[in-house]
């Protein structure tokens, strides 16, 4: 049982990944689940919220608020996400709407989407600060909670939708998630000594909760893409293009990270790991619909990408132990 436990641990997020992809597919494709399809999707988009605050709740239950603290690292990916969004969006307005104006406003989708809240999972386990994730989770969604009402409108006309019913809009979409599950923590902490203690012995759960909601993340991906309707042609230049945001970014965060503070892997974490469930809503809710598919293609890149650093870290930890133990 312990080493069926360590297998699942070791490949969680690939066996995720493909539970997702495959239970998507069996439930358009084969014909008694195929009609239960819309109805499980329905309860799928219900319960993922719940198991992100239960996951971050968890997390939450480790940091004091002492320990969420600005670092010059959080300052350069908020301008470098900031003058990325706006510039291509700038780069949108002299362009006819196309196929080049549809992958520049994926990247723009991709560049300005915030931290995702499992974020803090992987840091932890690759041994980054959470804190920090978690301090720049709540800086990147303040920001953009902004940035994205005032910028849209270059882009797409919204009618006569105006910034404060955006923004308030975007708020309801990520503040509740980020915010409650925080608050209660905190509360916890100082108010019930005993039960916040035993909540911390909890704290690893929260990668396997983590490890459920991926696979209901890959799952309504997936969906997105199925139901997208665009061209193989299309299809493949929107891979790419958030192909390279991904790239990009990880390892961005990562230059940033090791230039300012000497932590690679929490700024990479923090600017490579996006809430791609709000990326896919922004997509089909104010940018051009089909831009929502970048999001299902990130989620699927980022979490490849997390495999690897999982691997490496294993393959790592598994080298230093076989040397110390041939001394």
């Amino acid at each position: 049982m312990s080493r069926f436990i360590e297998f699942i641990k070791e490949w969680m997020l690939p066996l995720a990944i493909a539970v997702g992809i495959l239970l998507c597919l069996a439930m358009h494709h084969v014909g008694f689940l195929a009609d239960a399809e819309p109805g499980f999707t329905g309860v799928v988009k219900d319960v993922q919220p719940v198991l992100v605050a239960l996951m971050l709740f968890l997390q939450f239950n480790k940091i004091s608020p002492s320990e969420l603290r600005l670092r010059r690292w959080h300052l350069w990916l908020l301008i470098f996400q900031t003058v990325i969004f706006i510039s291509l969006a700038l780069v949108t307005t002299t362009l006819p709407h196309g196929i080049i104006r549809i992958l520049i406003e994926c990247a723009m989708l991709c560049f300005v989407c915030p931290t995702a809240a499992a974020a803090g999972v992987i840091t932890d386990r690759l041994g980054g600060s959470l804190s920090e994730t978690v301090t720049y989770v709540v800086l990147i969604n303040l920001i953009a909670a902004i940035v994205i009402p005032l910028v849209i409108p270059i882009v797409h006309p919204v009618g006569d939708s105006t910034f404060f019913v955006r923004f308030i809009a975007i708020c309801m979409r990520v503040f509740p998630l980020l915010v409650f599950p925080l608050l209660v923590a905190w509360f916890i902490r100082y108010t019930m000594k005993r039960l916040h203690q035993k909540l911390v012995s909890y704290a690893g759960w929260a990668f396997y909760v983590w490890g459920v909601t991926l696979c209901l993340s890959i799952y309504l991906a997936t969906g997105a893409f199925l139901r997208s309707g665009v061209s193989g042609w299309v299809f493949l230049m929107i891979c790419a293009v958030s192909l390279l945001c991904t790239f990009i970014q990880f390892k961005f965060g990562r230059w940033t990270g090791r230039r300012f503070s000497g932590d690679p892997v929490t700024a990479g974490q923090a600017l490579g790991q996006k809430n791609t469930g709000f990326l896919i809503w922004l997509g089909y809710s104010w940018m051009t619909p089909v831009t929502s598919v970048a999001g299902g293609l990130y989620s699927i890149w980022q979490n490849l990408f997390n495999a690897l650093e999982l691997y490496e870290q294993r393959h790592h930890k598994a080298t230093v132990n076989h040397a110390s133990d041939e001394k």
